[in-house]
């Protein structure tokens, strides 16, 4: 049987699935060519990131299919509920980026309130000229310990940059409309371990006592954050999303920035991916990373490994 990693897939992972008896294919085929492809090639498994999506014209027009996996969380990509009533499994690994997303956000956190993003870019044009002017302006940093990071949605990866955090110094607080509350595991290099329960709030709480915020939920039909939720927050607050493009409206991000009503954004996703609005590619206080949080080597082979698993048991 057949794989097309289309957007690719891990060494690991293709080891495994060879392994298991499967081809596997990495050629990146095009979004309107996939249905000859897959038809051609009488390709099994189609395996997708987050470039390629996974409509109904793909699930009517190629019987071979039996398996389509998301390697990653969220699945908005992929019509889900359709392809599961056409008999086609799809699945996913929630928990295998999750400490790498996790540590992209505070990348941002640390680099924003330290102005690591801005001054990355002024230094080589005006280091060596301005050098006392770039330290007066990059000279009002402030510490992450003691703050109070609030966390809108708290599913694995929001646990997992909850662990980061309380590590970190700070205090936690999160929304989540379906947990009540979790227990956040830190656990540390010499074999010692400790455990913090977090007990939700309501998302307005969150909103007008947290410092910072990190986003962690899937797509959404409205904004999660948009211009009401922003007047709520904390003047000088920042926000990371490394969730999904669309949580957060991006217009009244900008201009909450331009007035000062917050300090600074940190965006791993975009509205308009992969053509991101050149309003927030230029703003000097937003801190940019093109959609990697999924990104490291480690995060890979797990999804790659956790994905020839669950082909293997289904399909063998």
């Amino acid at each position: 049987m057949k794989v097309l990693a289309n957007d690719g897939v891990s060494q690991s992972g293709i080891d495994a699935l060879e392994k298991g008896g499967f081809e596997v294919l990495t050629t990146t085929v095009a979004q309107d060519q996939l249905v000859d492809y897959i038809n051609e090639n009488k390709i099994s498994v189609l395996l997708v990131r987050s470039a390629t999506k996974v409509r109904t014209d793909i699930i009517d027009n190629c019987p071979s299919l039996k398996i389509i996996g998301r390697g990653g969380v969220g699945m908005d990509n992929i019509d889900v509920a359709y392809a599961r009533e056409k008999g086609l499994h799809v699945i996913n690994t929630p928990a295998a980026s999750s400490g790498s997303v996790a540590e992209l956000v505070f990348a941002h956190l640390y680099g924003s309130v330290r102005f690591l993003h801005d001054s990355n870019r002024n230094m080589p044009l005006e280091g060596d000229s301005k050098f006392k002017n770039l330290k007066k302006a990059y000279g009002s940093g402030v510490e992450l310990r003691g703050k109070t990071l609030g966390v809108i949605g708290i599913g694995r990866i929001g646990q997992a940059t909850a662990k980061i955090a309380i590590g970190a110094g700070m205090n936690v607080i999160a929304y989540d409309p379906y947990i009540e509350e979790v227990e956040i595991p830190l656990e540390f290099f010499d074999g010692q371990s400790l455990s913090f329960k977090i007990k939700t709030i309501s998302k307005e709480e969150v909103l007008k006592n947290a410092d910072f915020f990190t986003l962690h939920v899937p797509a959404q039909k409205e904004y999660v954050i948009g211009k009401p939720e922003i007047e709520q927050m904390k003047d000088g607050a920042g926000i990371i999303n490394a969730a999904r493009g669309g949580v957060i409206d991006e217009v009244a991000l900008v201009d909450a920035l331009e007035k000062e009503k917050l300090a600074f954004a940190g965006l791993d996703v975009f509205e308009d991916e992969p053509s991101p609005a050149i309003k927030v590619l230029m703003n000097s206080k937003i801190s940019l990373t093109p959609h990697i949080g999924a990104a490291t080597g480690e995060a890979q082979d797990r999804i790659g490994q956790e994905l020839a698993d669950q082909i293997i048991e289904i399909l063998k």
